[in-house]
């Protein structure tokens, strides 16, 4: 009788407003929508549920990683030959064979070293240099040993025997841009020995960072890739020349992984090291609650490249077949010792999920407690009741009958 009761004030209070509330009620919320659009019976989105196997770390254990020389491969050494661009500070030397021609006077005899040094010029908007007696000589392009072919032939005729010698003072067209979490962002000059992927950014003194943490994209004309700062120092390969007028951005973006359901700590959890297993991001989480967890149904939540389930036999004709990437959750079972060994080879990838499932006696545990709870609370009313009453009768207070509000 009294657990009747209390079941009939629990539902009775539960749909009237006499409780206290944070915020609107579910049910207001929907009543009060001038338009809803509700899921359907079915999962909202299609996925494929995998348990983790021998098969499956072998597949899936190690995230697949983009790659520079996958994208830039084509450009692959030796390194750039660097040529004359607009805006570079160019200095000429002419050196005649004697004295008494065009830039060396008579008077001045024979002696060694007969030559002029034209004061630095810059290469203009076209692309041209001016030199005194030869003209405007096209620049933009050529390499050193053509730019001073190109002037020695305009100075042969009215030189005696010219050799001309061209050093660059500056070649703001020969630099490539290092920005980002690097410690100085600048603009630095693409040498003829050639500049990889690393010597740039350690001429902008390094990342801000640590290394796990950082991401490294390198963009030329409309190509771009990004790829993990431990992928280059991992695989030489990955460090490629660099070209001028490529960018380099290094961004920060710690690895993270999102833990809920039976762990002893849920959230939003840091790697805080290059590679992370399952077995470790469960501990990270503090483990799972030995009160709650069901040990045989640890989720991780991924979206996986297509090619990758195919690879593992997935049928996969649910799926558009230009879906590229497949929702997937992958199954650990901890109370099998050998898939721990599986569990360790594991890898996840930023921003995986882990979900630990309650255990069946946990939720029976719940509902009694519910049904305990309940009891107790309406077992104690018509004493709370009566208490109350004889205390106001103590106090002089009339007892005021209050009408229920209507749900």
């Amino acid at each position: 009788m009294t657990l009747g009761l209390g079941l009939a004030q629990f539902s009775l209070l539960g749909g009237c407003s006499i409780l206290s509330r944070d915020g609107p009620s579910v049910e207001s919320i929907e009543g009060a929508a001038a338009a809803s659009v509700a899921a359907g019976a079915g999962p909202v989105f299609d996925y494929v549920l995998l348990d983790i196997t021998e098969q499956a770390v072998k597949i899936f254990g190690t995230p697949p990683v983009s790659s520079l020389f996958a994208t830039f491969g084509r450009d692959k050494g030796p390194p750039p030959e660097i040529r004359v661009g607009v805006g570079d500070v160019v200095q000429v030397t002419v050196f005649e064979a004697q004295a008494g021609g065009l830039f060396i006077p008579a008077e001045a005899g024979v002696r060694p070293g007969n030559y002029v040094t034209i004061p630095p010029e810059v290469v203009d908007r076209r692309g041209t240099l001016t030199i005194p007696y030869a003209g405007r000589i096209p620049a933009v392009g050529k390499t050193i040993p053509d730019l001073e072919n190109a002037i020695t032939q305009a100075l042969s005729n009215r030189a005696i025997e010219p050799q001309v010698v061209v050093s660059i003072v500056s070649r703001s067209s020969s630099q490539a841009s290092v920005v980002g979490a690097v410690n100085t962002p600048s603009k630095i000059e693409v040498g003829p020995k050639g500049e990889r992927v690393l010597d740039m950014i350690a001429k902008a003194n390094g990342i801000n960072a640590p290394g796990y943490e950082i991401y490294i994209t390198v963009q030329r004309g409309n190509r771009k890739a990004t790829v993990y700062f431990d992928t280059i120092l991992a695989n030489p390969k990955e460090n490629i020349f660099i070209r001028p007028g490529d960018t380099i951005y290094a961004y920060r973006d710690p690895h993270r992984f999102s833990a809920f359901g039976a762990v002893r700590t849920s959230g939003l959890i840091d790697f805080g090291q290059p590679r992370l297993t399952l077995v470790e991001a469960v501990a990270k989480a503090s483990g799972l609650d030995d009160a709650r967890a069901d040990p045989r149904d640890v989720f991780l939540y991924r979206n996986s490249p297509r090619d990758l389930l195919l690879d593992a036999n997935v049928n996969l004709d649910k799926f558009p077949p230009d879906q590229d990437t497949i929702p997937v959750i992958f199954r650990a079972n901890f109370r099998d010792s050998s898939n721990y060994f599986a569990a360790l080879d594991f890898k996840l990838s930023n921003k995986d999920v882990i979900y630990v499932s309650n255990s069946g006696a946990y939720e029976l545990y719940k509902f009694l407690d519910l049904i305990n709870n309940t009891s107790t609370t309406a077992a104690t009313v018509p004493y709370n009741l009566a208490t109350s009453r004889a205390s106001g009768a103590a106090l002089g207070l009339k007892a005021v009958p209050i009408t229920p509000t209507t749900p």
